[in-house]
């Protein structure tokens, strides 16, 4: 009898990335009562430094295998395919977020929506709000992740590469070039506001670089962290001290103040502080600490690949054209709010619509999208062996 194909897809990647996709919705709408229960409240790191780990991570797991003997074109032009999509992507959300705002503000008097999140230059400087959209200079507020996705990509190939060939040279080189871009504050230029981008891919290749180094040891079978006692209590020590950081006032202006101190002594901001455009020592603490608890054996990876976690499993493996959707219905649901801030009915009608609306489009792309040649093989065998069965 043949035996079964085992799937390489890891089932706590998609659960946690379609969790990361719920929360960014509804964190993408500001004012609601639901962004008090994402993650953000809870730790200095957000559904955002947790989606770019996970995105690493995948990344390694996609395209590993097809470096594993070398740089070459077929691998090379399927990464960076893979980026320019994440571009027309970008441009299509882009868009549909400036006709949402624009109608918002023409027909229905939310003139104020023009003058938030990077809105303004669309009034007062058209044309060069257009080449910076166009040329990615110029990102809105909540349209502004897939850009540093894409740079990220760009470099993929060479970083797997240099993952396989010596994990503890890609640790360096991620940390050493975090510590450069933070020492001199290097980022992508913006236009034409002035500054650079919001999410700076030369800082968050840190977290890109850890989730590959996660991704590579997964498909060798192993941890890249290995299981210890004392990390798991370290790791989880921190994450409840954060999860009181952010919610007690007397701890947030007391640490604050720690904070502001050390950098009076020289300490670098990128380490003292908590600036998350350079994905500052506290914010990326928090999200590998949050990665090592939360992939510890037990509970969370059972439940991950439980049937309850199905719906959650459906958006990840789905996560581009579900986040695209999750971006246009978020700005919509801000020109709503606008328009009419009403109350927690309204609210509840936006999350759970706009949830709705990604899962069933995650649902129909299950149902359509067409059978990988591995699972063909896998069914093609054993209908084989029931025929000799048969026999």
């Amino acid at each position: 009898m043949a035996e079964p194909v085992k799937s390489l897809r890891d089932p706590r990647i998609d659960f946690f990335r379609g969790l990361a996709l719920v929360m960014i919705f509804i964190n993408h709408i500001p004012g609601q009562i639901y962004e008090n229960f994402t993650s953000r409240n809870f730790g200095m790191s957000d559904a955002a430094e947790a989606f770019v780990f996970m995105a690493g991570v995948s990344a390694a797991l996609a395209y590993g295998p097809r470096l594993i003997d070398g740089l070459n074109w077929a691998a090379l032009r399927k990464v960076w395919h893979r980026a320019w999509t994440l571009y027309l992507v970008h441009i299509f959300t882009a868009a549909w977020a400036i006709a949402i705002v624009s109608a918002a503000a023409l027909w229905f008097g939310a003139e104020e929506m023009l003058t938030k999140n990077a809105f303004r230059p669309l009034t007062t400087e058209p044309l060069a709000f257009l080449i910076g959209i166009a040329t990615l200079g110029h990102q809105l507020g909540y349209v502004n992740i897939l850009p540093m996705y894409a740079v990220l990509l760009l470099g993929a190939p060479f970083l797997i590469r240099l993952g396989q060939r010596s994990p503890r040279g890609l640790l360096a080189f991620a940390i050493g070039f975090w510590v450069l871009v933070g020492t001199f504050r290097l980022d992508l230029p913006n236009y034409p506001f002035k500054g650079g981008w919001f999410f700076n891919p030369f800082a968050w290749q840190i977290l890109f670089s850890l989730g590959l180094l996660t991704g590579l040891a997964l498909r060798r079978g192993e941890r890249f962290v290995p299981v210890k006692r004392w990390l798991g209590w370290l790791a989880g020590g921190y994450l409840v001290l954060c999860a009181f950081w952010v919610n007690s006032p007397m701890l947030m202006e007391g640490l604050g103040h720690v904070s502001w101190q050390l950098q009076q002594w020289n300490v670098p901001f990128y380490i003292a502080g908590f600036d998350k455009t350079y994905v500052s020592a506290p914010r990326l603490l928090h999200v590998l600490a949050l990665a090592y608890v939360l992939s510890l054996p037990g509970i969370v990876p059972r439940f991950a690949g439980s049937r309850l976690a199905e719906p959650l499993r459906i958006l990840g493996r789905h996560s581009l054209p579900v986040f695209a959707t999750g971006t246009i219905l978020a700005i919509f649901g801000q020109a709503v709010k606008a328009v009419h801030p009403a109350g927690t009915l309204q609210d509840t009608a936006l999350i759970l619509g706009g949830l709705a609306i990604q899962y069933g489009l995650a649902l129909i792309r299950e149902r359509i999208k067409p059978k990988k040649p591995v699972a063909l093989a896998a069914q093609s065998a054993d209908a084989a062996a029931q025929d000799r069965r048969a026999a």
